[in-house]
């Protein structure tokens, strides 16, 4: 018993093989999905699902910006997790990043280039999740605006417009997260009074 859903996919019309058109894509996907998904687990899921999807019907893949097509792929399947699931508020321990030497560099860089991770990471999270999405696919993926349109299915015009808003309440959120100090300044401050002299 065959249908078209369980035949062999070898190529698309563009003759193009699933390997050539989505594999040289899996970290931008697994990039993406973790900025959406807020966690690294069901990021690594969602692009297994994703992975899988692209697969099932890469028979309609009619060529053009395989990337576009996967990364879109990967969007779809994490706003329909996102929105069946219950996201936990706490972090999730991760053994190997614990359990690893620490690297002997400069500790007041160290706390620097972690202020300024927790401070970009802060921002994000006041850019709603379309902007954050698009954001991420042309700031980190370098995604132009036609490879936007095509990955996120709307028109080039509302690519930019959104874009355009998208980093101007990333700035503000920037700016008024520096205007009122970094998040490891305080802590430091406190330590700092707390150390007699």
């Amino acid at each position: 018993m065959s249908n078209g859903l369980c035949r062999p996919v070898a190529a698309s019309l563009a003759g193009d093989s699933f390997d050539d058109v989505v594999l040289p894509h899996l970290d931008a996907a697994c990039r993406l999905a973790r900025h959406l998904m807020r966690n690294q687990h069901d990021a690594e899921d969602a692009v297994q699902e994703a992975s899988l999807r692209a697969f099932r019907y890469f028979r309609t893949f009619s060529g053009g910006n395989g990337r576009a097509w996967f990364l879109r792929i990967v969007r779809n399947t994490c706003h329909g997790w996102r929105g069946h699931r219950v996201q936990a508020a706490t972090e999730s321990f991760d053994e190997a990043q614990h359990s690893q030497a620490r690297p002997a560099t400069d500790p007041e860089m160290l706390a620097l280039r972690t202020d300024d991770v927790l401070l970009i990471e802060q921002a994000m999270r006041h850019v709603p999740d379309r902007g954050r999405a698009l954001l991420m696919l042309r700031e980190f993926e370098g995604l132009s605006y036609r490879e936007l349109s095509q990955a996120m299915g709307m028109p080039i015009g509302t690519v930019m417009s959104t874009l355009s808003r998208a980093r101007r309440v990333f700035r503000e959120a920037l700016e008024s997260q520096t205007r009122s100090g970094t998040p490891g300044q305080a802590v430091r401050e406190r330590d700092r009074r707390a150390v007699p002299v």
